[in-house]
């Protein structure tokens, strides 16, 4: 079944606590060392099949798939991302132990992330005629309306100035 297109602008809006941006990665350095890369590529959908089954703080994620993944995560706050970074009992644990006894410094495997911890006033989005995405599927998909028609104007909508 498609995705509901939203036509028109759309932009995402944040309540007061925002929101953290997760990116998370790997690349093929060694495409055909299947027997190292199987298991990492792997573990990803078992931490997100967990995350789902449970209130543990994401709000959303996307995949994307080439010799680098990317996955972007949208997290209620970052004490819940480090939270379940750091359950020995939760899979990203096993993943990552898994990742340095099989992976480690060998290089046919590169791992990345970057997090970045946003509020309102310093992230702004637009959406022309697309279904409901990335921050704004993850918070609040809202119409741009008057007063969020440029970058400058939407991110100028969460400061302090302007809440005042």
């Amino acid at each position: 079944m498609p995705e509901r297109v939203f036509r028109g602008r759309y932009t995402a809006e944040l309540d007061e606590q925002g929101a953290v941006v997760f990116l998370i990665g790997m690349r093929f350095n060694h495409w055909w060392r299947a027997d190292k890369w199987w298991r990492v590529v792997t573990a990803m959908p078992r931490m997100l099949r967990h995350l789902e089954s449970r209130d543990a703080g994401l709000l959303g994620w996307k995949m994307w798939f080439g010799r680098t993944i990317l996955l972007v995560q949208y997290w209620r706050s970052l004490d819940e991302l480090h939270t379940f970074a750091t359950d020995s009992s939760a899979p990203h644990a096993a993943a990552w132990r898994d990742f340095n006894r099989r992976i480690g410094g060998d290089g046919t495997v590169g791992i990345w992330h970057e997090t970045y911890r946003i509020g309102p006033g310093s992230a702004e989005s637009v959406y022309d005629n697309m279904p409901a995405f990335g921050l704004a599927a993850a918070t609040r998909h809202v119409p741009v309306g008057r007063g969020r028609e440029t970058a400058k104007a939407r991110l100028a909508h969460g400061t302090e100035s302007e809440r005042a």
